[in-house]
């Protein structure tokens, strides 16, 4: 699977565990930044990730930034985007199998590399499973228009 990931100033560190984690279990990674530790505005990092995932660019995305809060909040203003906050195991698996979400967000700040790791395991390997969860998605789509 392709996956873009980026992160601002405060999810640096994290980025670069889930990206050596990503790269170990197969998937092709884009990095759309941040690369540096200087601060940064995370609405410059979660559009670009955002747009590559809605055009099909990319399969799905991974955003972090201190608390995983902010960098999703404007990942969701994009058409098309169903960014989910995850700092737990359970709602990185149903985030996938009950509301389809295209984008995964975490904290630096919030939790640490191996539950980071978990969690990026967990969603990247779970399916949407459809059925009545399909309604409630499309009518969250429904909303965006």
């Amino acid at each position: 699977m392709k996956v873009a990931i980026g992160c601002d100033h405060g999810g640096l560190n994290l980025k670069a565990s889930v990206k050596e984690l990503l790269n170990a279990l197969g998937h092709e990674v884009e990095d759309f930044g941040c690369h540096t530790a200087d601060s940064c505005d995370y609405p410059d990092i979660a559009v670009p990730v955002a747009n590559a995932v809605v055009s099909g660019q990319v399969d799905r995305g991974i955003l972090i930034c201190g608390t995983g809060i902010g960098i999703g909040i404007a990942a969701n203003k994009i058409k098309g985007v169903r960014a989910a906050l995850c700092h737990d195991s359970f709602s990185a698996k149903y985030s996938r199998a009950h509301n389809d979400a295209n984008i995964l967000t975490m904290g630096e700040r919030v939790i640490g590399p191996g539950l980071a790791k978990d969690i990026v395991t967990i969603w990247m390997a779970k399916d949407f499973e459809g059925g009545r969860h399909e309604r409630r998605v499309e009518k969250i789509k429904a909303l965006e228009k």
